[in-house]
């Protein structure tokens, strides 16, 4: 029996799972479970065993009473799962049959997410398991109407919006683990920076090193803060893409304030060195997104990554090549 009450464990929860803290840990066992006080009569959700879709879906009902029938999704979100196949026909089929959900109510729907449709083929698991499968709104917030509609959806129910506001949650997920190899990589690249050069080591790192830092962060905050943000307004459709024009602009930017000679060929060298690594770096962060986003699609995120991921690891490579070679010019 579970609450559909937020209570403040399941608030430490989501928000340690946003920052990316246990993050593949945070899971509900398999199972039936009982919201608030079900009977024979009341409706049957079905949903992911990741916590905070769990979660999500019984504090969208608040007060009322229903049962929840929770899929073994490996600890992945519904939408994900369905793609990936673990929440699928299959998993659901044999889950009705373990939970006895059968022997407790009278009807014979189930309540599923629209985002499952990819995993699921309704027509098997009515053959299967003699239930009917209904998909209900995308979002859970809008489950308690859709039912006082008799199980109708309207337009607005079933479309899918990406705002603002759920894109900057997407952030930490990706940002904090990043933090966490940065913290390695910019005191190495502001070493190296003051080797090689023929101003000394202190103050060739704090030209020469500072600058490879900046850049760095600026790829850092190109793939994994500008890109959701700015996601609709960034050129082209790949979100490998995306993420390398946010970095062109932040290095931009960057190296316009910096104050560096120009003039000197090494120093063009090594700023369009560090600028790669910069863009690749940004484009590889950018690429997480893809599993977050209303925008792409299982077949498009192959496609995408065929390409590349291939493009970012030579542009990585050749950005180091340059940013060596500088030192010989």
């Amino acid at each position: 029996m579970v609450s559909g009450k937020p209570d403040f464990a399941a608030r430490m929860g989501t928000i340690k799972a946003r920052l990316g803290i246990g993050r593949m840990n945070y899971t509900v066992d398999p199972g039936l479970y009982a919201l608030g006080a079900p009977d024979g009569n009341s409706p049957v959700m079905v949903t992911a065993n990741y916590k905070l879709s769990f979660d999500r879906l019984r504090f969208a009902f608040g007060k009322r009473s229903a049962w929840i029938l929770v899929l073994d999704t490996k600890g992945i979100n519904v939408w994900c799962a369905a793609g990936k196949g673990t929440f699928g026909t299959a998993e659901l089929v044999g889950r009705i049959k373990s939970s006895g959900v059968g022997k407790i109510v009278s009807h014979r729907r189930l309540i599923l997410p629209q985002l499952s449709a990819p995993g699921v083929a309704a027509h098997e698991v009515r053959r299967n398991s003699g239930f009917r499968v209904t998909y209900g709104p995308v979002m859970a917030e809008d489950l308690p109407a859709f039912i006082d509609r008799g199980m109708v959806a309207d337009r607005g129910m079933r479309t899918k919006r990406f705002p603002l506001a759920e894109r900057a949650v997407l952030i930490p997920m990706e940002f904090i683990p990043a933090l966490k190899w940065m913290a390695v990589l910019l005191p190495v690249f502001f070493v190296l920076g003051g080797l090689g050069f023929s101003a000394g080591f202190l103050q060739d790192a704090l030209t020469h090193g500072l600058l490879a830092v900046l850049l760095l962060i600026g790829g850092l905050l190109a793939g994994s803060v500008i890109t959701p943000l700015c996601l609709p307004w960034l050129p082209w459709r790949a979100f490998a893409a995306k993420g390398a024009a946010a970095s062109i602009a932040v290095s931009a930017i960057i190296t316009a304030f910096f104050p560096a000679d120009y003039k000197h060929l090494s120093f063009l060298i090594e700023t369009a060195g560090m600028s790669l690594i910069s863009v690749a770096l940004a484009a590889y962060l950018a690429m997480n997104f893809t599993g977050a986003s209303t925008y792409t699609s299982l077949s498009g995120v192959r496609r995408e990554m065929k390409i590349a991921v291939p493009a970012q690891i030579a542009a990585a490579v050749l950005g180091i090549i340059l940013w060596g070679a500088a030192r010989l010019l």
